[in-house]
């Protein structure tokens, strides 16, 4: 004997579970255009940089440790909001790097403005660290050229620097003023070569992406929206 669907008994949910519709027709996610920080990190990357390079090269004198330090100062809040626009604009690498710079420019702001006992020393082991960090950076941003390029001068910039503070040797402190230089004038460039392409809307200088980063100037909506519910601020945990 057979028993129709419309005679048979439904099955009863079982207790304390709750099955939640599908969401995703419903589910609308608002993004916020933003103007691209990137120029003036790089912007305060150059500055910062051709300060410090000036003072090692002993271009100011002996006595101008308090001046730079006040000088580099304002490069910390530069690039700490640089760094808060990056994380809305969902780029982890520039948000991290510009977050890190502007924590090791205050660092050695004030470092230089206090001249606390050991700070030279201290402040070596901050540089060291700070390149370990810039070389991992470098291994994980080749395709995004232009921040490729200033993390590979930072790594022998920064190590030089610590080798300075930690050992006090003057030789070192040329060395570590003349990259610092170098320094300079590539973030120059990658600020320069980034406003240029943000206000015409197409590369003019020399960029050099690559991959995703390629596809997120080049592409369509599609490629810029594509994965969007798997990034931070859209999944339910980071």
């Amino acid at each position: 004997m057979s028993t129709s669907p419309e005679s048979s008994p439904k099955r009863a949910e079982p207790a304390g579970r709750h099955f939640e519709p599908d969401l995703r027709s419903m589910t609308r996610i608002n993004l916020r255009p933003i103007a691209s920080p990137m120029p003036v990190g790089f912007f305060a990357v150059a500055i910062a940089s051709i300060i410090v390079g000036s003072m090692q090269l002993g271009f100011f004198g002996d006595d101008a440790h308090r001046a730079v330090a006040l000088t580099i100062l304002p490069a910390f809040l530069l690039q700490m909001i640089v760094s808060i626009l990056a994380f809305g604009a969902r780029d982890v690498l520039a948000a991290t790097l510009m977050a890190c710079f502007s924590g090791t420019w205050l660092a050695s702001s004030l470092v230089l403005a206090l001249d606390p006992p050991a700070g030279a020393k201290v402040l070596g082991v901050l540089n060291l660290v700070f390149a370990v960090f810039a070389f991992l950076m470098a291994t994980v941003a080749q395709r995004k050229r232009v921040m490729w390029f200033v993390l590979c001068v930072a790594v022998p910039r920064f190590a030089v620097a610590a080798l300075f503070n930690l050992t006090g040797a003057t030789w070192l402190g040329y060395v570590s003023g003349a990259l610092g230089l170098l320094l300079a004038g590539v973030a120059m460039y990658a600020a320069f070569a980034l406003m240029l392409e943000d206000m015409r809307g197409q590369e003019v200088l020399p960029i050099g992406r690559r991959g995703p980063a390629y596809d997120a100037v080049e592409g369509d909506l599609t490629v810029q929206l594509r994965n969007l519910e798997r990034q931070a601020g859209v999944r339910r945990t980071l």
